[in-house]
């Protein structure tokens, strides 16, 4: 309960009030789960080496550290979590394997593990290669994932997206076209990404190139400056995935109002100084396993 509100301290302040003897496996699971929920993945990994060799970790105990290595980076020390698994493993352990790996840009290895399965590979792991193929730019593991999620009978925007991105990476303009006419073919339209803020109780929602806020103009004006700052310390956006053959100009002002931005432009003029700002981004996809966080700004 502390954890999932936030509270990790009194998580773990309740963990390490019940003597040692009296732990249980669900205790344990439990507090790896929140130490890695909130990205200490090397704690997570340093309590699930220290767990009592009486209990024995269950699926639950490997998929809370696999995923705690995952997001701290931990790739080594993950796959010997994974090759030492005293249960079966399942999908999910496979599939935060293959996020783990495709995250470090070993995406031989992410797909040798795909492969290595010894049960049907389902939509979710092919959107997770095709999501690290697009990031670390691997165009012909993009092509078979994408071909893979085809014949799955998978039509969702995401993907075509995903797929846009890396032939926008390599300049591929008459294969982004394509995508675009497959997408049309089959009736299926970008979702557009949005993101949330609550300030003061209000939750507030914002949309790319948001026209609507009350507030628009002074976000605006502020994240003019924002953007203005941050360029002078050395910030270049990073425009290879705007989906349009346009200028390097025309892709940075499309960067520029993305709605995480918008959201964070509003949260500085509607907070005081130091405030923690939260923003919830809603992609129109989202590949692997996901992770949240805040910002102090």
């Amino acid at each position: 309960m502390y954890s999932k509100c936030g509270s990790l301290a009194q998580a773990l302040e309740v963990f390490h009030s019940i003597k040692r003897e009296d732990r249980k496996l669900v205790s344990h699971n439990t507090a790896i789960q929140a130490i890695s929920m909130h990205g200490h993945g090397g704690d997570a990994l340093k309590l699930f080496d220290e767990m009592p060799t009486c209990i024995e970790p269950d699926e639950v105990t490997y998929i809370a550290v696999l995923c705690g290595c995952n997001h701290a980076g931990l790739v080594d020390d993950g796959l010997r979590v994974f090759h030492g698994m005293r249960v079966p493993p399942n999908v999910k352990h496979y599939g935060t394997v293959v996020d783990l790996l495709g995250r470090a840009g070993r995406l031989a290895e992410a797909y040798g593990t795909i492969k290595s399965m010894p049960f049907p590979v389902d939509i979710v792991l092919w959107q997770t290669l095709l999501g690290a193929s697009k990031t670390h730019g691997d165009l012909e593991l993009a092509e078979l994932a994408a071909t893979k999620l085809a014949e799955l009978g998978s039509n969702v925007d995401g993907d075509y997206v995903l797929l846009s991105n890396v032939y926008v990476s390599k300049a591929r303009w008459a294969d982004v076209g394509r995508v675009r006419d497959t997408m049309r073919s089959n009736d299926v339209r970008k979702v557009p990404g949005f993101s949330y803020t609550e300030i003061s109780g209000v939750m507030h929602k914002f949309i790319n190139g948001d026209k609507e806020h009350p507030r628009l103009q002074e976000i605006y004006r502020a994240l003019e400056e924002i953007m203005s700052r941050i360029g002078e310390l050395g910030y270049e956006p990073e425009t290879s995935n705007v989906l349009h053959d346009i200028g390097e100009e025309e892709k940075q002002y499309a960067l520029s109002y993305h709605s995480e931005k918008l959201a964070i432009a509003f949260g500085l003029i509607a907070t005081p100084p130091g405030e923690t700002l939260r923003v919830i981004k809603k992609s129109a996809y989202l590949w692997g396993l996901s992770c949240s966080g805040k910002a102090n700004i």
